[in-house]
């Protein structure tokens, strides 16, 4: 069975163009359901370079899903077995200005789009970068 991945190594995944985000805004909890948004910003920015890409996007699929842990590991063979949307297409870099950093080891963190530090790597040329997604337009 062929696995597929969305990780990324040294690259910088831009904000989208079109996010109305100017600043990187904490998402907001609605409700007792954590979104997409707060699993994402919860895992990454409490523990940055910790998580692959992969391990963001299952963890937000394994969660929402209610999965035991002694479902996890074939869940994720099977979750992986065809292709995923990536974090260019999380809120967090369409939605709330993060940018996410992926390091030579493929690890994510996420940085404020007004921080000194996304400025740092947007213009680190040593770093791929590709852009969120644009939102769909009605």
């Amino acid at each position: 069975m062929k696995t597929h991945t969305t990780n990324y190594t040294n690259t910088l995944i831009e904000v989208a163009a079109d996010s109305p985000a100017s600043f990187g805004e904490t998402p907001p909890v609605k409700g007792e359901a954590r979104s997409v948004a707060n699993i994402q910003f919860d895992m990454i920015k409490k523990h940055p370079y910790q998580y692959t890409s992969d391990d963001v996007v299952f963890q937000c699929y394994a969660t929402k899903k209610d999965l035991a842990a002694s479902e996890l590991p074939a869940e994720r063979e099977r979750f992986f077995s065809k292709g995923q949307p990536c974090l260019r297409a999380s809120p967090l870099t369409k939605r709330y200005g993060w940018g996410v950093h992926n390091n030579a080891e493929g690890k994510v963190a996420v940085y404020a789009v007004d921080s000194d530090e996304y400025k740092a790597l947007s213009l680190d040329k040593n770093l791929t970068k590709v852009k969120a997604m644009r939102s769909k337009k009605a």
